[in-house]
């Protein structure tokens, strides 16, 4: 397949005025200038007709297909509310890949999403990378898990604090959690010392340790949901205290202390920013917020938490950016190869890079901009 005649945004390099990407199966091919097309090439020619081709953009924390689209409590299945850490909950096991919102993902561009367990307890459980195309999650899985979720704060507060049950202080939370951890370690220690003496025996089976091994093994990230400056400080406290990859989600107030976030190198999923200040955590709410982390030296992509913003708002998100001060450039970024990086996921896509998966998008305007229309969309190198 051949796009050609559009503007392309390759995102590992500079923007290509009047170029063309050629798909050869699921893989990028070549990537280049309309001069240097080649002189032939079998199967289907897409003209972008003066308009833009850029990688599919990737949402780097939602909930799709964990909360149902026009459906009450029998397709609600991203809070298990009844237990403060769950880290052996797998989001594979929610998804529901024929809840139309991911129609309207794939129709907007998105091609790939992070999604998982909400907020409610300290320790939430798995997230997966999945693509927004297929009937079967198994088939969409790009990386499961991707990430664990944890989630410091107002949240947990809230949740509990109605059970009358802890933790309803933001003390119980960080409690919590440094707990489980330290019992993950402590477990680890048994199953390597029953690995090397045969006259040792391992600890009995405990799924949610099991489930936390990779995170204090630093093998996988923990995305933590916090908005407060200071929630986010106890975050990166307690990822340094076990030698945790540590990913800060939402990040409300993370232009405040950007300094901070840049000297410890840390991350930043920002959003959304789509919606009123609904609750106290979200009054640091700006949209200066990624301009002002770009400034300061702070890696970050910009998310929907779909459903608190629908998914197909994606690229409007990243636009908002843009009037806050961000140039375009690094907002459409921001959805794509900074997503990819942040997500662990920049080896094969975010970019157009050949070798990397087919995953483009074709609109007839500048991708960020809120009149335009997407023409095409491909997945893996099919056209969806």
């Amino acid at each position: 397949m051949l796009i050609i005649n559009g503007t392309v945004h390759t995102m590992d390099g500079p923007v290509i005025e009047n170029g063309y990407v050629a798909v050869s199966g699921s893989k990028i091919a070549k990537v280049g200038p309309m001069e240097g097309l080649p002189a032939s090439w079998e199967g289907e020619v897409i003209d972008a007709q003066g308009g833009h081709i850029c990688p599919g953009f990737i949402d780097a924390h939602c909930h799709l297909g964990m909360f149902g689209d026009a459906l009450g409590f029998e397709s609600d299945d991203g809070n298990e509310e009844t237990d403060p850490c769950t880290p052996h909950l797998r989001a594979i096991d929610a998804i529901n890949p024929l809840d139309r919102c991911f129609s309207e993902a794939r129709a907007a561009g998105v091609t790939t999403v992070l999604t998982g367990p909400g907020s409610a307890n300290p320790i939430s459980g798995q997230f997966a990378a999945v693509k927004t195309d297929g009937r079967w999650v198994d088939a969409m899985v790009v990386k499961a898990p991707a990430s664990m979720k944890l989630a410091l704060g107002e949240n947990p507060k809230q949740v509990y604090h109605n059970r009358d049950e802890a933790p309803v202080t933001r003390m119980a939370i960080a409690a919590i959690i440094r707990e489980n951890l330290r019992k993950a370690v402590e477990y680890g220690e048994k199953l390597d010392k029953a690995a090397q003496d045969e006259d040792t025996d391992p600890p009995d089976y405990d799924a949610k340790l099991e489930a936390l091994l990779p995170v204090v093994r630093g093998e996988l990230p923990v995305h933590i949901h916090a908005h407060r400056a200071d929630d986010i400080v106890t975050g990166v406290r307690l990822s340094k205290e076990f030698g945790l990859k540590c990913v800060i989600v939402h990040g409300t107030a993370s232009h405040l202390i950007a300094d901070f976030l840049q000297e410890e190198g840390v991350p930043v999923i920002t959003g959304p920013c789509l919606g009123d200040r609904s609750k106290p955590e979200l009054a640091s709410m700006s949209l200066n917020t990624p301009a002002l982390l770009a400034r300061g030296g702070v890696p970050f992509a910009i998310c929907t938490d779909h459903p608190e913003v629908p998914v197909q708002y994606l690229p409007l998100c990243a636009a908002m950016s843009v009037k806050g001060g961000l140039d375009q450039e690094t907002a459409l970024a921001a959805i794509t190869i900074s997503a990819a990086r942040i997500a662990g996921l920049d080896k094969d896509l975010g970019s157009l890079t050949p070798g990397k998966e087919a995953d483009l998008v074709v609109t007839d305007r500048h991708p960020l901009e809120l009149l335009g229309n997407v023409r095409a969309v491909l997945i893996g190198g099919r056209r969806i």
